[in-house]
């Protein structure tokens, strides 16, 4: 194969997929999800781990089947990071140090409310002069807790993988809302094309569901209340949605230079073609009505890429089941599709079988994206009994679709103005 073959039309490192990896509520595994998946099966069921008595919202889509040390977000998320990542590797046929850079997408770290109730206990007794954090920090030196600090320590899982796996360099972790396994798969992209390494490790998870999580949400008036029953609740471009069900998971894809992979005789799934991502300062969670910063990042995607709109021929939306963002995600998909959007590019939602995912949806989709392309299936957005008139879209309703796309976007468009966009597209001849 010539040298201009595993190069993009800028001149860049082809970038491709030779390992995936991941979990959801639908099990362990990509056999595992993809079977549920396409099958329409939903992971959604009422909470178990904690209370849910006087909550409007008691559904979820958490992994409660992994076994962790302690029962924290910071464990939950390395457990499911550490799986998916040794899946990924020996499907790339990778052993031993992994030898280039970790980008790791986590969620943000703090105490669970047990953890902060047990320290207060061991907190000497208010003083006036003395405020809480004052106290906490007594207590702490008290008594160490190696427990605790790691799982407040924001670069924890990172480190963890980081020795695991025999990663190169200073791991990274990054939080950018629901953008997060995007962005990180995005940063391994660019390592690659920069010439800093041949091969990145991309990994995304989130095991961070709480009843404070889920009370947070709920006071954004962002979760669905349609509890019973569970797996009914996301129903993205339904008239009838009204928020979406927090979940877990996590995924991990190796990317390669196109080049390194065919000079070890790896097996390509597939190409990461494109990157696009842009800023929505209209609010702090709420995405600028008009869609413009995501239109912009479609187009960002597609320009990396070197293509036009008509060269994508799927789209894995974002799709949260929100009645505000999959209105506003539909009117950015129209503005850059146009009529095709109606007649010629299907756009499923997995979240309407895994919930919404947050730090982990961005890699987790892509994932599903791939394999989208390799099997020849497009999954299902089930629940659409109740389609929105005002969202006019082929959202591949209730059953899976058997379709060859070679090109497919995946939007992932988070709270805070995290907007970002992959174009993945088939292995090249």
């Amino acid at each position: 194969m010539s040298n201009a073959a595993f190069k993009d039309h800028l001149g860049r490192p082809i970038i491709a997929i030779t390992g995936m990896g991941v979990i959801t509520s639908l099990g362990q595994g990509l056999a595992d999800n993809w079977a549920a998946l396409t099958s329409g099966t939903s992971g959604i069921h009422k909470i178990t781990r904690f209370p849910t008595e006087g909550l409007s919202t008691r559904i979820c889509g958490t992994v409660d089947f992994i076994d962790v040390p302690h029962p924290n977000s910071v464990e939950r998320s390395f457990a499911m990071a550490r799986e998916t990542t040794t899946e990924a590797l020996a499907q790339a046929g990778l052993s031993g140090d992994f030898a280039g850079p970790l980008f790791l997408a986590a969620p943000p770290v703090e105490p669970e409310w047990s953890a902060r109730f047990e320290l207060a206990d061991r907190a000497p007794p208010p003083q006036a002069e003395a405020d809480a954090y004052d106290r906490f920090l007594a207590a702490m030196r008290e008594r160490p807790d190696p427990v605790f600090l790691e799982a407040v320590q924001f670069g924890s899982i990172s480190e963890r993988l980081s020795d695991h796996f025999g990663t190169r360099g200073l791991p990274v972790t990054l939080s950018t809302a629901c953008a997060s396994g995007a962005t990180a798969i995005q940063l391994g992209v660019e390592a690659i094309r920069q010439g800093r390494t041949d091969r990145a490790l991309t990994v995304a998870t989130d095991g961070s569901v709480s009843a404070e999580a889920l009370i947070r949400f709920s006071l954004l008036s962002a979760l669905s209340t349609q509890n019973d029953p569970p797996e009914k609740a996301s129903k993205p471009f339904s008239k009838d949605r009204d928020g979406f069900v927090i979940a877990e998971g996590a995924a991990t894809l190796v990317l390669e230079s196109l080049e390194s992979a065919v000079a070890r005789g790896a097996k390509v799934l597939g190409i990461l073609k494109g990157c696009g991502e842009k800023a929505d300062h209209f609010h702090r969670t709420r995405s600028s009505p008009d869609g413009g910063p995501a239109i912009a990042t479609i187009r960002a995607a597609l320009e990396d890429a070197g293509m036009d709109e008509s060269g994508i021929g799927y789209i894995n939306a974002h799709g949260t089941s929100t009645p505000e963002n999959d209105k506003m995600e539909y009117g950015a998909m129209l503005a850059v599709f146009g009529d095709r959007l109606k007649d010629a590019i299907p756009c499923s939602s997995n979240k309407s079988m895994i919930g919404h995912t947050l730090t982990a949806a961005g890699a987790v989709e892509a994932v599903f994206s791939i394999q989208t392309m390799l099997t020849g299936t497009l999954p299902p957005t089930i629940n659409h009994v109740n389609p929105d008139p005002a969202i006019v879209l082929d959202v591949v309703p209730n059953k899976k679709r058997d379709q060859q796309v070679t090109a497919v976007l995946s939007n992932s468009f988070g709270f805070g103005g995290q907007n970002a966009s992959l174009v993945m597209t088939a292995e090249p001849a």
